[in-house]
């Protein structure tokens, strides 16, 4: 995911009127998208009578515990998502089996270049890819290019010690971060910069640990839930997709599709 400030328009971004911001307001563009989505549900919990009308989104994005619940509900109701069949659910472990092996380790170090409220994020990324560049190109042949750089410029504590998180588990790991480790096959600088809830890393993996394959059997519910989040990721895109149709949206742009829901 891309952490990219935008400046908010002369307009106020708006779905069906409803401002998504207050003027003025710097948002960062993923969260305008977010907050554009959670209204779009809100509206339509409205819609069918899950949410009083007098119901409204504060200034910063956040909803009402009421519209919360009410969203929970709609999603229920309008998004159902059906259970994967036995045979569905073997395939995904036979074609995904690391992905449930437990035990994984990996040794790694990075170079952080933390993001903080109100921060320009261009400028911050132009210095993290400069950095990434750099450590890429070194020969191996002098001083640790890696640990030099993470003392100088990283915005973690463990540039200290040349940027050395140790040995990791996933869940040692920010999801994003562990996604991005876990996810790169072999050692080495991982060739672009991952991008977490802290900010930009330079990451080098210095060692992997296999850990142990589970049967089948034993992670079952796994696996099924792994395929029912992706059915369902993929029914609420195209759901937002249509709610996004049938809206006046302005000021961000949205997937959209014109098919109109059932009344």
């Amino acid at each position: 995911m891309a952490f990219r400030s935008i400046d908010v328009p002369s307009e106020v971004a708006r779905v069906n009127g409803v401002a998504l911001h207050a003027a003025g307001q710097t948002v960062n563009e993923s969260e305008l998208r977010q907050r554009a989505c959670v209204e779009l549900l809100r509206q339509r919990a409205q819609q069918i009578g899950l949410l009083a009308q007098d119901d409204v989104p504060g200034e910063d994005g956040s909803t009402s515990e009421a519209a919360s619940s009410a969203v929970e509900a709609l999603l229920e109701r309008e998004v159902p998502v059906p259970s994967p069949s036995e045979e569905a659910c073997r395939r995904y472990f036979a074609a995904h089996a690391a992905r449930f092996r437990r035990g994984d380790r990996i040794h790694a170090r990075h170079i952080l270049f933390a993001l903080t409220p109100g921060m320009e994020v261009a400028p911050l990324r132009a210095r993290a890819e400069a950095c990434l560049l750099d450590v890429r190109c070194e020969d191996g042949r002098g001083d640790d290019k890696f640990a030099g750089s993470a003392e100088h410029l990283s915005n973690c504590p463990s540039g200290a010690v040349g940027g050395d998180l140790g040995w990791l588990r996933r869940e040692d790991c920010a999801p994003e971060f562990a996604a991005a480790i876990f996810g790169h096959a072999g050692a080495g600088v991982l060739p672009a910069l991952v991008h977490t809830r802290f900010g930009l890393h330079v990451v080098e993996v210095l060692g992997r640990e296999n850990g142990t394959e589970p049967d089948y059997e034993s992670v079952r519910g796994a696996v099924e839930a792994a395929l029912r989040q992706q059915a369902f990721a993929t029914a609420l895109r195209q759901y937002l997709m249509v709610l996004a149709g049938g809206a006046q949206v302005a000021g961000i742009r949205l997937e959209a599709v014109g098919t109109p829901l059932v009344q």
